[in-house]
């Protein structure tokens, strides 16, 4: 088994996301077992404050999700600009957003070095990226930075006890795994966000999105746990699998398991 890296190491961000193939393994799993009927994507945009004609600048963009399943509710007056460490997913997003153009940029950018001036900014949004970044201070003082007096940061994330099944599968199959699911303590997440934004911004709000996962394939199940940092080949990869099938057969086909996510709000003042 090749070494595990944590969540802000280079080596790991690079292998995970040069492109999103295992992003889109997360999503999947998302999408076919949520218990929510009104997707996340959808309920992130509503949370959206769009002034007329805003510029908006997205942290970590990824495939540009977001804004495919949002597309018909995109203001035409504002300007975006996505943005994302690799390369290989400021390129996806920008071939999957190409009908948008010219509302939308594209640029690989580093949180902790935005290259804009300040108070450029209405909104940033950071969904789901901000316990990647080694140096969170920096990337909140960059944030705050490029941001104008008034505007916001949406930063989405996790809390302690998402995925807590999945945790608690793994270290059943492999117990030197355990720390491989989930958010390390001390990351960015829904019970420590609040006092970590609030050293930053004047006003921080935590909007909760309730979910739950009810699974009952383990195919998309065992491709969830191994599009993260644990890694497996060959019989190894066979024998997790084969775990994954008789936990689900134990539950009577169907796997539970808890989500806790949100996004905080945070003004500049």
């Amino acid at each position: 088994m090749t070494p595990i890296q944590s969540l802000t190491d280079p080596r790991y961000l690079h292998k995970q996301y040069q492109d999103a193939s295992n992003l889109n393994a997360r999503i999947r799993l998302h999408r076919e077992f949520s218990t929510n009927p009104y997707s996340w994507q959808h309920w992130l945009f509503d949370r959206f404050a769009f002034s007329p004609g805003c510029r908006v600048l997205e942290l970590g963009c990824g495939p540009g999700t977001l804004w495919v399943e949002n597309a018909s509710r995109i203001p035409p007056d504002a300007t975006f600009l996505l943005s994302d460490l690799s390369d290989g997913m400021v390129s996806q997003a920008r071939s999957a957003l190409e009908s948008l153009l010219p509302n939308f940029e594209f640029q690989a950018i580093d949180a902790q070095a935005i290259p804009m001036s300040d108070e450029r900014f209405d909104v940033v949004i950071a969904s789901h990226m901000l316990y990647h970044v080694p140096n969170l201070e920096r990337a909140l003082d960059e944030i705050r930075r490029v941001l104008k007096p008034g505007g916001r940061l949406y930063a989405s994330t996790a809390g302690r006890n998402n995925l807590k099944e999945t945790r608690e599968l793994v270290t059943r199959f492999d117990p030197q795994l355990a720390s491989k699911i989930g958010l390390p303590a001390g990351s960015f997440n829904l019970e420590t966000g609040a006092a970590q934004l609030g050293a930053f911004f004047a006003t921080v709000t935590l909007h909760n999105y309730p979910n739950s996962l009810e699974v009952t394939d383990a195919e998309p199940l065992t491709a969830y746990l191994l599009s993260g940092r644990i890694h497996m080949e060959g019989e190894r990869k066979a024998e997790f699998a084969r775990f994954v099938q008789q936990a689900l057969a134990d539950g009577g086909g169907t796997f539970h398991v808890t989500i806790e996510g949100g996004v905080f709000e945070a003004v500049k003042s």
